[in-house]
């Protein structure tokens, strides 16, 4: 099947509609200029920097309208786009780009030394400065002699256009091949249970590198022909007043658990309101009872999902009806996704019975890039293994209980850590917490237990423990406590528990 250029089509339908506001800059894009745009940069890509079908084009740079602009070029001439993670160090994107073979690197001009250093090391081409301010760089002299291309080269839905490197907690990044039919299928399956219209105003505050960033809902809200505030680094109180500003009228945006938790802890949260936002979305981990609670009382009814980079990413999502009746659910499988639990067996699990989350469908990737070992042993039958634990209810719904991985055994009783973050949470004093497993000569490994409090609040570890063990079995309750200042994070404020377990294991492992 071809592929259409969604942008090309907003121009000739709705050329005067409000496409973009990249808030850093202020600089706002109807359908009509972000077309002008796109189709400048694809003649700066193939004219001037020699990028053919199927080439990867790399960018490293902050959210900004520019990383679209670029995303949408390299779709119009067939190249591969390939964003990359602003918080790896060199050595990282070093592996990366060779991987790629890439021979052009768009990088802002915060991470120019790192550009200078990639450049000699990958032997790139052409390494192209820009700003995400429209004012002079390398980036906006390009495009302003550049040659417009306005039609989309021939492509099937099959052809791959983008890659996104998985974050290689434990080995080397695998760099997910997307191709055009996910795109396109996971924004049908998006669009339903989430009210993406042509009324849509997304706020794009995800990290671009991230599927999430691209995909909710930024990537939608172009296809439906909304509109798309795209938010260069998250700042609670900012997206408080965007949200809180009526001429803007946010109605759709997604964090992670950790960005709401901050969101909650400013004090015009209790101010805000909430009423124009139809699609709050919480997902990347699992979000605790407290959290939604304290959400929903405001009047800002999360809705949870479930998905990651392999799958589009969204593959479970909870009815907006719902968000409050299934608290902690992530809902029913969308439309284009065939979903299925298996247990540690191989066996099919029940309804009520745990086991991992197998997936299936034309949003999920079909394969990694140059990783034959991974293409081997994280697919069985096309079915993606995600690593993921969950279990389905009587009425269909799907609850994570855990990342699979993060699962640890104590005393020879599965254990898994968001279940015990959850009752931990309900503590009044707890603003974040996070739960491993650590070794124990006893029980093999038991939980401990970081917390960060809330200003001016005050906790025992023995008062943690005790709570723990007023309303869970006692082999689920923490045996040590930590009190921390904060909580490693990822650029999608995805707390990091590799690095928690880091000191925990290093020793028994040396």
């Amino acid at each position: 099947m071809k592929v259409y250029d969604w942008i090309s089509v907003h121009n000739n339908r709705i050329p005067e509609k409000l496409a973009m506001i990249d808030w850093h800059s202020q600089r706002r894009f109807t359908y009509a200029q972000m077309n002008d745009r796109v189709a400048k940069f694809s003649g700066f890509l193939q004219h001037d920097l020699k990028v053919k079908k199927g080439d990867r084009v790399s960018i490293l740079g902050m959210n900004s309208s520019d990383i679209f602009e670029l995303q949408f070029a390299c779709y119009r001439i067939g190249a591969i786009f390939v964003p990359l993670n602003v918080r790896l160090a060199v050595p990282e994107l070093e592996y990366m780009i060779n991987d790629l073979e890439a021979n052009v690197l768009f990088c802002g001009n915060e991470f120019a030394d790192a550009g200078a250093i990639l450049k000699d090391k990958c032997n790139i081409k052409y390494l192209i400065d820009f700003n995400g301010t429209g004012k002079n760089s390398k980036f906006e002299d390009g495009l302003a002699e550049a040659t417009p291309i306005y039609d989309m080269v021939e492509q099937s839905l099959e052809d791959i256009c983008t890659i996104l490197y998985t974050s290689g907690t434990t080995g080397r990044p695998k760099g997910a091949c997307i191709t055009h039919e996910s795109v396109l299928i996971h924004t049908v399956n998006l669009g339903v249970p989430f009210r993406v219209t042509p009324d849509t105003v997304s706020m794009c505050i995800l990290p671009m590198f991230h599927v999430s960033g691209l995909n909710i809902f930024g990537n939608p809200t172009f296809h439906a022909g909304g509109t798309n505030i795209i938010i260069r680094s998250i700042d609670p109180s900012l997206l408080l007043e965007l949200i809180n500003n009526k001429d803007l009228g946010v109605s759709h945006f997604i964090g992670v658990p950790t960005i709401f938790q901050f969101m909650a802890q400013d004090p015009e949260f209790k101010n805000t309101n909430f009423s124009r936002v139809i699609s709050p979305v919480v997902g990347g981990a699992p979000a605790t009872e407290s959290l939604l609670t304290t959400c929903f009382d405001a009047g800002l009814k999360l809705c949870q999902g479930y998905g990651m980079t392999e799958t589009g990413p969204t593959v479970l999502a909870l009815d907006i009806e719902d968000a409050q009746r299934k608290i902690g659910a992530a809902g029913k499988p969308v439309m284009h996704v065939d979903l299925k639990v298996i247990k540690p067996d191989g066996e099919l699990a029940k309804a009520e019975e745990v086991g991992e989350i197998w997936v299936k469908g034309p949003t999920i990737i079909p394969r990694y890039w140059k990783r034959p070992d991974a293409n081997k042993t994280d697919f069985t039958d096309g079915w993606l293994h995600t690593g993921d634990a969950a279990y389905c209810d009587k009425e269909g719904d799907y609850f994570i209980v855990d990342r699979w991985k993060d699962m640890y055994i104590s005393g020879g009783e599965n254990v898994y850590p968001a279940e015990v973050e959850n009752i931990i949470s309900k503590l009044s004093q707890v603003m974040m917490v996070s739960v491993i497993g650590v070794p124990d000569e006893k029980w093999g490994e038991t939980g401990a237990a970081f917390i960060v409090l809330k200003q001016d609040q005050i906790l025992t570890s023995d008062q943690v423990i005790s709570h723990c063990l007023e309303n869970l079995a006692k082999y689920k309750s923490p045996k040590s406590v930590f009190f921390v200042s904060e909580l490693p994070q990822n650029a999608a404020g995805k707390i990091l528990k590799t690095e928690l377990r880091k000191p925990q294991w290093q020793e028994i492992h040396s």
